[in-house]
């Protein structure tokens, strides 16, 4: 049994003792969706950073620094500059109008059938295409870190689901990864992104440290030498801005494609983390909004100096490597092996067995490796467990409950059948994630399908209507539904017809774009405003107006929050 192996069950098995742990503790609605509402306010910016450094974090924007240059350090910059709309717009008044989920905001005022149900259908999409993303940075992790197990997998394994055959290794994370979340609930999630984030910051240090100790801690050399690689497609180094978007090349409804690009990215990277549920929900376990404040200011500050760490890490690989060395099996000399493609995920895996064998030899390069995948193992775990959760509130909490069983059958229902209708859907929705994740392959770089599919949904259907619910009085049920709905569908249809994340690729797009932000944003604000319009006019919503005033006091002062239940 190899060290790398080794390393990977024994992740596995932490995780798995916390999650029986926790399950103990998960029995009631509360302890499932809000661990209790007994987290403290750093603990949960702790699991706030563990849930948001994800696999496109920590894979995807130092891989696209290490094949992109200057251009990948944008994702970092812009999603870390996004937690200044979580703090000054969302964190405390989410906190003291919710309960477990965002469609207990946006409900508040609204007829809550076709807002609970409109928001339950947003939050599956943005959980299942952020999920996808991960599930493919796990696979990619199997294929270079265990290519035994991997090879094995396919020698039984089988399966083809809708014309599209699931990848063995991503089937096998996909299937763990539920189990977290169906046995252990919120606790288990909180406690597994907690000890994932003081991993990974321990392993950014870690792989910064060697980087800098590679140039002599000399800044000015090391981006010397980053300068000094150069894009063979543009001729341009790396410290300059144009090799993800080329400049100058093509235009678009008379705009250079490149400029539209990259503020559709910036719009999506901004905009997107203030209306993702799984980071939503996590301001509800927390006693007060207080807490909430604090945790996004903890996070703010750990999320900061990973993102500062990924340029010595991106930048490290590119010139330590090159981006044509970085693939999922390497021969002799740190090459790739004949007739592998460059997966650009892999950049920090590589860079790490690259770096530890410079200074402590081939088995400190083993360790080294098994290391720091372990440590993607678990920040993709973390963000899986996050966002199969937030998943599955949204159909058993917001659809299931509070629609179907309490508006339409005008029936009761127990925490015990709560609970298991969460567990099941938590199920589903990892089997949707799986089948999505071999349907756009194992290659595509996680950071940026998160930020070309979630964000850009999180950003045009769920924050028109968070906002709107929160600030303005006119605000009604037909503008939430409009925007929940409209801007969820509007953006998967510009995905699906665009050049982005589907295998085959097309072709022939229908949508020029790789991001669609620029497009999916402002309309689904426009369908916010057109839609409470088009209420007001039908008369269809008489009490959003008369309970805004409600929700405004309560947002801003906490008064009749959610309280923080009493033990025994």
């Amino acid at each position: 049994m190899n060290l790398t192996l080794v390393l990977f069950l024994i992740v596995v098995g932490i995780t798995l003792v916390i999650t029986g742990w926790a399950a103990r503790r998960a029995r009631t609605t509360v302890q499932f969706w809000a661990a209790g509402r007994g987290i403290k306010g750093w603990q949960n910016g702790l699991a706030i950073a563990g849930d948001y450094m994800s696999a496109a974090s920590f894979l995807g924007i130092a891989g696209l620094i290490a094949f992109n240059g200057y251009d990948g350090f944008m994702y970092s910059v812009g999603w870390l500059v996004a937690y200044l709309t979580v703090l000054f717009l969302i964190a405390e008044p989410m906190r003291n109008t919710g309960k477990y989920t965002m469609a207990d905001v946006l409900s508040y005022r609204m007829s809550p059938v076709p807002v609970r149900s409109a928001a339950a259908f947003s939050t599956v999409a943005v959980s299942a295409s952020y999920m996808m993303a991960q599930m493919i940075g796990a696979g990619s992790l199997i294929k270079i870190l265990i290519p035994s197990l991997d090879t094995s997998l396919k020698g039984w394994f089988n399966f083809t689901i809708f014309g599209t055959k699931l990848d063995p290794s991503i089937t096998l994370v996909g299937v763990l990864m539920m189990v977290y979340v169906i046995a252990g609930g919120m606790v288990a999630t909180t406690w597994v992104q907690i000890i994932k984030a003081v991993i990974l910051m321990g392993g950014a240090v870690i792989l910064s440290f060697l980087v800098l100790l590679h140039f002599g801690f000399n800044l000015g050399g090391f981006f010397d030498a980053a300068s000094g690689v150069k894009d063979k497609a543009t001729g341009l180094n790396f410290t300059q801005p144009g090799i993800l978007y080329p400049y100058g090349k093509t235009q678009v409804w008379g705009i250079d494609k490149a400029l539209l690009e990259n503020v559709s990215l910036g719009m999506a990277l901004i905009l997107g983390t203030a209306g993702l549920p799984h980071i939503l929900m996590r301001f509800f376990t927390v006693p007060n909004g207080k807490a909430a404040r604090q945790s996004v200011a903890w996070a703010m500050g750990l999320i900061g100096s990973f993102y500062i760490m990924t340029t010595f890490l991106g930048f490290g690989a590119a010139i330590l490597l090159g981006k044509g060395n970085i693939c999922a099996s390497v021969t002799t000399g740190f090459k790739c092996a004949s007739g592998l493609k460059p997966n650009n995920n892999l950049s920090i895996p590589r860079l790490a067995d690259y770096l530890g064998t410079e200074f402590f030899g081939t088995t400190g390069g083993e360790f080294l490796l098994a290391f720091i995948a372990a440590v993607a193992f678990a920040t993709i775990l973390a963000v899986v467990a996050g966002l199969t959760l937030a998943a599955a509130g949204a159909f058993s909490h917001d659809f299931y409950v509070n629609v179907v069983r309490t508006q339409i059958f005008h029936g009761q229902v127990s925490e015990g059948e709560q609970v298991l209708v969460a567990r099941i859907t938590a199920g589903l929705v990892g089997l949707l994630s799986i089948w999505l994740a071999a349907r756009v392959g194992a290659t595509a770089n996680v950071a940026a399908l998160v930020a070309g599919v979630a964000f850009v949904i999180a950003s045009a259907a769920n924050l028109p209507a968070i906002l709107f619910t929160l600030f303005w009085k006119r605000f009604n049920t037909w503008g939430a539904v409009g925007s929940l709905v409209g801007g969820t569908v509007l953006t998967i249809w510009l995905v699906a017809v665009g050049p982005g994340w589907t295998l085959p690729a097309n072709a022939h797009p229908a949508f020029p774009l790789q991001n669609v932000g620029i497009v999916a944003i402002p309309v689904g604000f426009a369908l916010a405003i057109v839609g409470t319009f088009i209420g007001d006019l039908v008369k269809a919503d008489k009490l959003s107006e008369v309970k805004f005033h409600e929700i405004d006091v309560r947002a801003q002062t906490g008064i009749g929050a959610e309280p923080v239940p009493v033990a025994g």
